[in-house]
């Protein structure tokens, strides 16, 4: 391989020098020095060496002077051609072309009438390449004049506003003009130059009577392109600009193409290019904005961001300028709030990936919040000629428009706060079963102890119930008003538990609970049976009754803490309570994909839990049946096309069932490597090296190879060249 390369190389360099032999000794054959140079050019495309060897051997400079001294306009157009193409290629031979000589040369070339149209367009584009990312040749093309003479040509190529291009000769004249547009946004641009920059904006009158009478594309967008990159960046020209009525010609004309970007995508895409300029004038000086206020420039930006043709980088440039716009001028600001701005702006937030667009939007927002306030008062501002009655009347209604555009505004905050707490969802909902579970204990307990101290006041007495029944009532009252705050309920059980409270003092104090238990029962004698009617009421249709609990009581009747048994008892009850069917009924068949919040889940194991659960609700068994059928038939397609799985595992135990069901395994049918492949081989390793999957993808093998057949035939053709080489 390295001899065929060496052989390429070598062949180059033979083929270069015999063309330039060719240039020197066919001076009076000026077809045969067209071809040569033709042919010069296509040998450097092919390789980018070979414009370095052409440069060393001296070729550059001959063919320089040969466009220089030759009588024959062919021979100029074609060396002037080759000397851009070679310049373009390889900096080195833009350095050694770029002399104050040479533009002199292209001088005299463009500022001669007897020039053709053709021998002028490759001048403009030789000076193309010298300037371009080069500020020495910028600074050529201004010490020599050279863009005083591009200038010129700007204004003098095209005399006619109205433009036939089915014409041969004003479509070359066009061509001509649209070289010189590049090459002047080359020498005010990429790098920036103040000083050309500067000279260029005598050309900002011609450019505004064509912005004018002209609304053709193919003059819009050369002029646009210049315009904006001769204003970027330089505060200077962009004043200047807008004292020649500038910004009122881009303003007028987006207004044009935005009314007829309804009816051709052609304008809509124009009107972002208009957009562009717009907002390279205002960047640096945001107060100019008040221009475009005059033309309501914003509604029409909002207007035109509402394309559906426009992709994300046209509509990234028309936020940038509606931020330009809003960022120091209220009356835009308020344009913005009239025409519902706000709401896309942060649509544009929510829903767009693009962070440059996001940046733009959130500038946008920004504005708008950074000057609300002023934006209040500052309506009162405006002066009108009506009395003042007429002008209260006026900023009234604005007032209540800015109202109901904020209230838009948050309605749709609102909506983004909601899709945030949507990912917490799972833990509230998770809060709330807790919550439930624990409503549900204390209910309980109410409910029997209630239950139990009822049944020893009514085998007590009575009279002393039907005496004690308006204050049961009273008590009653109270307990219904306390279930309405959770809070209040929790603590009136707490107080209206004598076991609960003297147990507590019991782990203070044994003695004085014991003092005070007798009052404690007494007490509690006195307001529980009317207690008992009502918590049995309220809970009968929600839970069911406990078991009977005598025989405990029988067995713990050797207890000396009478305190300590009624907690005892009622903590059994409460645990026998929660174990019933109903209870786990409720947790058993709850499905674990519903339950399953808060968990960091994939595609894996969330299948696993699915799979592991008994029950499951119906949406998640319609998951597990179309995950299920999908892989069934994955197998089979798998089996019957005879593809390869990744995994080895799986891929022994398909092929041990193909086998088993199908019958015998086919071997692969042998194919020999042909010349071509060998060839393919050889250079896909001296590009890629041993990447063997991306040389059998990157040329045209035979249908059936492998990365591993190419390997294999690789390792046997080098060791047969070694030992015949030994």
């Amino acid at each position: 391989m390295e001899c065929e390369d060496t052989r390429k190389i070598q062949g180059m360099k033979t083929d270069l020098n015999l063309l330039l032999e060719c240039l020197k000794h066919q001076m009076h054959n000026p077809f045969s020095q067209k071809e040569a140079l033709v042919t010069i050019h296509s040998i450097c495309q092919q390789n980018s060496n070979a414009s370095v060897y052409f440069r060393e051997i001296g070729g550059l400079m001959f063919v320089k002077n040969l466009a220089k001294s030759s009588d024959h306009s062919m021979v100029k157009e074609a060396a002037l051609y080759t000397l851009g193409a070679i310049a373009e290629q390889n900096v080195y031979c833009q350095q050694t072309l770029c002399t104050s000589e040479l533009f002199e040369d292209l001088i005299s070339f463009l500022s001669n009438n007897d020039s053709n149209i053709n021998l002028k367009r490759m001048s403009v584009y030789v000076i193309l390449v010298l300037v371009s990312n080069n500020r020495i040749g910028q600074t050529l093309v201004r010490e020599t004049g050279c863009i005083k003479v591009l200038s010129q040509l700007f204004r003098t190529i095209l005399s006619k506003y109205e433009l036939n291009l089915s014409d041969e000769s004003v479509f070359q004249s066009y061509q001509l003009w649209s070289s010189v547009c590049s090459t002047l946004c080359v020498c005010v641009n990429n790098p920036q130059n103040d000083d050309n920059q500067t000279i260029c904006c005598s050309l900002f009158l011609h450019a505004n009577e064509w912005l004018i009478n002209c609304m053709k594309p193919e003059i819009i967008r050369p002029l646009c392109s210049l315009i904006g990159l001769t204003l970027s960046n330089n505060t200077h020209v962009q004043k200047y600009f807008i004292s020649v009525g500038g910004l009122d010609v881009l303003s007028q004309l987006l207004v044009k193409l935005e009314s007829d970007s309804h009816k051709t995508l052609a304008s809509a895409k124009l009107a972002v290019v208009v957009t562009k300029t717009v907002d390279a004038c205002i960047a640096d000086n945001p107060t100019f904005g008040v221009v475009l206020a005059k033309y309501h420039i914003v509604s029409k930006l909002l207007a035109l961001l509402l394309h559906e043709s426009l992709d994300s980088e046209e509509k990234f440039s028309i936020i940038l300028t509606l931020g330009h716009c809003t960022e120091a001028c209220e009356e835009n600001q308020y344009d913005l709030f009239k025409n519902n701005g706000l709401p896309l702006m942060i649509q544009a937030l929510t829903e767009s990936q693009n962070e440059e667009l996001n940046r733009a939007a959130t500038f946008v927002l920004h504005n708008c919040k950074k000057t609300t306030e002023k934006l209040s008062l500052s309506l009162g501002e405006y002066s009108f000629d009506e009395n003042e009655a007429e002008k209260l009347k006026d900023i009234n209604e604005k007032e209540e428009n800015l109202e109901e555009y904020w209230k838009k505004a948050k309605k749709i905050l609102h909506r983004i706060k909601q899709l945030e707490r949507e990912r917490d969802e799972g833990h509230i909902q998770r809060e709330e079963y807790k919550d439930s579970v624990s409503s549900m204990k204390i209910n309980t307990q109410k409910h029997l102890h209630a239950r139990n101290i009822g049944q020893g006041t009514k085998a007590k007495d009575k009279d002393k119930n039907q005496s004690s029944q308006p204050q049961n009532y009273k008590s009653h009252g109270v307990i219904s008003k306390a279930y309405s705050n959770d809070d209040q309920m929790k603590t009136l059980l707490k107080n209206a538990n004598p076991v609960n409270a003297c147990y507590r003092e019991s782990g203070k104090n044994k003695t004085l609970c014991k003092a005070s238990s007798s009052y404690n029962q007494n007490l509690h004698e006195e307001k529980t049976f009317e207690k008992d009617n009502f918590a049995s009421q309220s809970s009968d249709h929600v839970f069911k009754h406990p078991t009977p609990i005598i025989k405990n009581r029988k067995q713990r009747l050797a207890v000396t803490d009478p305190f300590t048994l009624c907690s005892d008892i009622i903590n059994k009850e409460v645990i026998s309570f929660l174990a019933t069917d109903n209870c786990t009924k409720i947790l058993k068949y709850r499905c674990s994909g519903c339950i399953a919040v808060g968990k960091s889940l994939n595609s894996r194991n969330f299948s696993k839990l699915l799979h592991s659960c008994p029950y499951q609700c119906d949406r998640h068994k319609v998951i597990v049946e179309a995950e299920d059928t999908y892989k069934s038939e994955l197998r089979k397609s798998l089996i019957c096309n005879k593809k390869i799985l990744l995994t080895p595992r799986r891929r022994r135990q398909l092929s041990n069932e193909s086998t088993t069901s199908g019958g015998i395994k086919k071997r692969r049918i042998r194919k020999n490597f042909t010349e071509e492949e060998v060839n393919y081989l050889f250079s896909g390793v001296k590009k890629m090296g041993n990447h063997w999957n991306s040389i059998l993808w990157s040329f045209p093998f035979q249908q059936g190879r492998t990365a591993v057949d190419l390997a294999h035939k690789y390792h046997k053709l080098t060791k047969h060249q070694k030992c015949a080489a030994s």
